[in-house]
């Protein structure tokens, strides 16, 4: 089979592979449809890899054993690859699960594990089936596009009545930006690059803020009515984006931070929480049994063709990578088999 790779710095390609084969209760997916994430961060670094992606819709083409899949189902492919055992699992908040496969150690290969390829290998519980009025390419949007938003702004029970505060228009900004538009509220966004400020502006964001502003709080006070931000969420990964939701989210108002980050936030327990009353969660995927949900803001917004900038030949992962780099983008989804 063939797959994508980081061959080198800013160097991108295609390599071949053994098809994997499933094992037990675990499928093999032939991948229609790949979203690109946060991979461009290794092709800018130089990060020699061939192991690339976590999220893909495809059709099942094998089954080692019966089980809650059958061959020619299309099927979306979450992402992880948890126990499937344990109480989070069970409960359907699988993406926290503390005792995840070894793939390896399981399948007998790595080959299978990336789903920016032509097959890939997940558990059957995993694989939720694609309801038939929806292709390949808005089905993928159920993963990292709208779903650590549509968690987020769950959890926080953002509805018409709320302002909601996107830092970040990247991707899955941009998702937040679809998912809060659904629930009928008004959103700000924070963006700097001009592409997705008006991708932001043509998905009917009230405002689009430049981070670099001195004064954005006092700028989103003057939105909200002197008050802030009923609920907030970073998508960017910026400590600073992490600091503004904070500072501008009002009075018992509820913050949640979905981009990933590795620097230390300095957080104030009497003026960030006790002496306002906000409530700070932390957002990364939404629990399996919301995916008919995810369905249907994917058949019933609007908006949702705004969140797919690009489809893209596998073969010109090159090009795909250069444009997600540069952040011309929304989601970009690959089609492995051109």
């Amino acid at each position: 089979m063939k797959k994508a790779a980081i061959l080198g710095e800013r160097r991108a390609g295609l390599v071949d592979a053994q098809e994997p084969r499933p094992v037990e209760d675990w499928a093999l997916v032939k991948v229609h449809a790949a979203p690109m994430c946060a991979e461009y961060k290794q092709f800018v670094a130089g990060q020699p890899t061939a192991f690339l992606g976590h999220e893909a819709a495809g059709e099942l083409v094998a089954v080692a054993q019966p089980g809650r899949v059958q061959v020619s189902d299309r099927v979306v492919v979450m992402p992880s690859y948890p126990c499937g055992w344990c109480a989070l699992c069970v409960s359907g908040d699988y993406i926290h699960c503390e005792h995840p496969y070894d793939f390896v150690a399981f399948t007998g290969s790595p080959e299978g594990s990336a789903t920016m390829a032509q097959y890939l290998l997940k558990p059957s519980w995993l694989l939720p089936r694609i309801p038939d009025d929806v292709s390949y390419e808005r089905a993928s949007l159920a993963c990292c596009a709208l779903g650590p938003s549509f968690n987020a702004l769950d959890a926080m029970g953002v509805s018409a009545h709320d302002t909601v505060l996107v830092t970040g228009a990247g991707p899955v900004g941009l998702g937040a930006v679809v998912n809060a538009r659904f629930r009928g509220a008004r959103v700000v966004v924070v963006e700097s690059a001009p592409w997705r400020v008006e991708r932001a502006r043509q998905m009917g964001a009230a405002a689009v803020l430049d981070p670099r502003d001195s004064d954005l709080v006092p700028q989103i006070k003057a939105l909200t009515g002197g008050l802030g931000a009923d609920a907030a969420l970073d998508t960017s990964g910026v400590v600073a984006a992490q600091r503004l939701c904070l500072n501008a989210t009002r009075r018992k108002g509820q913050v949640a931070l979905v981009g990933e980050c590795g620097n230390p936030l300095e957080i104030r327990a009497s003026p960030d929480f006790i002496r306002t009353g906000l409530t700070l969660r932390g957002c990364w995927h939404y629990n399996l049994a919301d995916f008919p949900k995810i369905m249907a803001v994917i058949q019933r917004s609007p908006l949702i063709d705004l969140l797919i900038s690009h489809v893209l030949p596998m073969s010109r992962i090159q090009e795909a990578f250069e444009l997600c780099a540069a952040q011309q983008t929304a989601k970009v989804i690959l089609n492995p088999w051109e």
